[in-house]
């Protein structure tokens, strides 16, 4: 399915939506015939609101909402003599120089607005519909959006992980504090700037008789790069045909 071309269902979704929202989203690329929209953070409650209370609509469930770190996308974290353009790294922007046999492949037509970004994924029980909304944060050094609880109170914890992992603040939350990491950890371990092997190590010491934080011991390592390779499996010759067309 060519990019932003919609399901007959969810083109009809989408000229609803795009009759009742203003100012006009941006609407995402797709490739499975799904409906998605870049939605400005100054107009998230409005829109939330109006998705979830339109009769035609009726967004009611925030079934999931995640934050996504756009932290030197594009870039291969890996710096391998030859990878795959469609697995581990089909988001890089191909470097002539670094990769000439990619030479003539066009880079991802997307480029981040900012570093980071909130994605809400809805869904209308009544019309059994689904959309996806992406609002990126106005300012990369402190990420903050409205809470969306007053729309969808199922927000509360999904944007306590948001936080805890990724240090997106969620302006109007009523409990916004660390969910899945200790109280005194420090940092985001989904920032893709943190390191992998953290910053502290948590020990119980006996003598003590408590908790304690200490630096980490692990060396700083590079773990083996994932490069897809040739596989026999994958082979035409290989592959099951059709018992008919024999």
């Amino acid at each position: 399915m060519q990019s932003n071309e919609l399901t007959p269902r969810y083109a009809k979704l989408a000229a609803a939506i795009e009759g009742k929202l203003s100012p006009l989203p941006e609407r995402l690329p797709t490739r499975t015939g799904e409906l998605g929209y870049e939605i400005a953070a100054a107009d998230l409650i409005e829109h939330a609101t109006l998705l979830r209370d339109d009769p035609e609509l009726k967004f009611e469930m925030l079934m999931d909402l995640c934050a996504v770190d756009y932290w030197a996308y594009g870039r291969d974290e890996w710096q391998t003599e030859r990878a795959s353009g469609t697995g581990f790294s089909r988001g890089r922007l191909r470097d002539p120089a670094l990769a000439p046999e990619a030479a003539d492949t066009p880079p991802p037509a997307y480029r981040p607005k900012a570093r980071f970004a909130v994605v809400y994924h809805l869904l209308s029980i009544t019309h059994n519909h689904r959309l996806r909304l992406r609002v990126f944060c106005p300012n990369d050094e402190r990420p903050v959006l409205d809470s969306v609880m007053r729309v969808w109170a199922a927000a509360d914890w999904y944007e306590r992980e948001a936080f805890d992992l990724y240090g997106v603040l969620f302006r109007g939350h009523p409990d916004l504090r660390r969910l899945l990491t200790d109280y005194g950890f420090i940092g985001h371990p989904f920032r893709k700037d943190f390191p992998l092997i953290g910053n502290v190590e948590v020990r119980y010491d006996p003598e003590k008789g408590r908790v304690v934080y200490e630096p980490v011991s692990i060396e700083p390592r590079t773990l083996v790069p994932r490069v897809i390779r040739e596989d026999a499996r994958y082979e035409e010759d290989l592959k099951l045909k059709d018992p008919g067309s024999a």
